[in-house]
């Protein structure tokens, strides 16, 4: 079997011969074949099969020809082992039965127990290790995303509970940032153990907060995950979410390889905004999906266009996928982000003369 391995090498800044490219949500509602699997069986009842979770994860690299499978789970599954009882609920997202709101209740969150908890996702891995012939990207959830959910006990648009945490209760605050924060150490440890090949530990909701309370209140947490995991020869990526861009500069110092980028900031802004020194991936918005084919190749070319003039470039959408996307769309789509950047880097190092 011939191992892709073009998005590890660009996560890593080095020479590749086409942009590499994937999707966040890739297995998902826009495949009728999910749709079918989903008639039958809940997200967690899916994540909770691994033979059938790896299948998901494989559906679409095998009909879109991506360059990566990210790992078929939801940010919420670790959650569960610190003994938190939630329900993903449709039309809604997670659902918490008792929310944190006091010291104690962050106090009674259990030390994660990956392997005793949650075997099943790490065999799932396992799997798609024996399975795949381009890398597996597993994923966490950020802690201060998990936190929302935790506190606020939905989703939320404002987020007032979990401000009024942070800036209310700052040591309750920081005590559950240690919890979560441990939590995904341990649960992304155990992913590469069991076969993992890259993460990305998504934050999809920090750019709710101003710079200097992500500073405060976040980034260290944020900080020491990714430098306990620096030890762990895969590439890392932070995705700081929708509508992130004011915080970009805050991520310098960071001790990962690659950031996601949402469609509100450029590929060129973004790397200037980090400081040049991570591949970028990202960003072309994902209801672009939805409009003339015409239109949305062209957006992919200037987005290629652009990003190319670095190494380090990861072609994907500025957030998930969504239901309404179409298969045929996006195995076209890969198709000319894999044609037309394989023309334009071929023509990007011919010798000036």
């Amino acid at each position: 079997m011939t191992y892709n391995d073009t998005f590890i090498r660009a996560c890593r800044r080095q020479e590749t011969d086409h942009v590499p490219v994937w999707y966040m949500r890739q297995a998902g509602r826009y495949d009728p074949e999910y749709r079918k699997i989903k008639e039958k069986y809940s997200l967690l009842e899916i994540c909770s099969q691994p033979e059938l979770a790896a299948e998901v994860t494989l559906m679409p690299v095998r009909k879109l020809g991506v360059d990566a499978a990210i790992l078929y789970s939801d940010i919420m599954n670790p959650v569960a082992s610190l003994g938190v009882k939630f329900d993903i609920v449709k039309n809604i997202g997670p659902v918490i039965e008792n929310p944190i709101a006091t010291a104690a209740d962050v106090n009674r969150l259990k030390p994660i127990d990956v392997e005793g908890d949650l075997g099943h996702i790490l065999e799932t891995i396992a799997i798609l290790d024996k399975e795949l012939d381009v890398p597996l990207i597993t994923f966490a959830g950020a802690p201060f995303t998990i936190a929302s959910y935790l506190i606020e006990g939905r989703p939320s648009k404002s987020y007032h509970r979990t401000k009024e945490m942070m800036f209310s209760q700052p040591r309750v605050w920081e005590q559950l940032m240690d919890k979560l924060g441990d939590m995904v150490i341990a649960y992304l440890r155990a992913h590469v153990k069991s076969g993992g090949k890259a993460f990305q530990l998504f934050d999809s909701w920090v750019g709710a907060l101003a710079p200097r309370d992500f500073e405060r209140y976040v980034l260290p947490t944020i900080s020491r995950i990714f430098t306990e995991l620096s030890d762990l020869d895969v590439p890392k990526i932070y995705f700081p979410g929708v509508s992130s861009g004011e915080l970009l500069p805050s991520l310098k110092g960071l001790k990962t390889d690659v950031i996601g980028l949402d469609w509100r900031v450029s590929l060129t802004e973004g790397r200037r905004r980090t400081g040049g020194g991570f591949a970028v991936q990202g960003n072309l918005d994902p209801y672009l999906l939805t409009a003339p084919m015409d239109l949305l190749k062209e957006r992919a070319k200037d987005l290629i266009d652009e990003g190319i003039q670095q190494p380090g470039y990861i072609f994907n959408l500025g957030h998930g996928l969504f239901p309404e996307a179409s298969l045929d769309t996006l195995r076209e789509l890969t198709e000319f982000i894999h044609d037309y950047s394989k023309q334009a880097m071929k023509q990007a190092a011919k010798p000036q003369i």
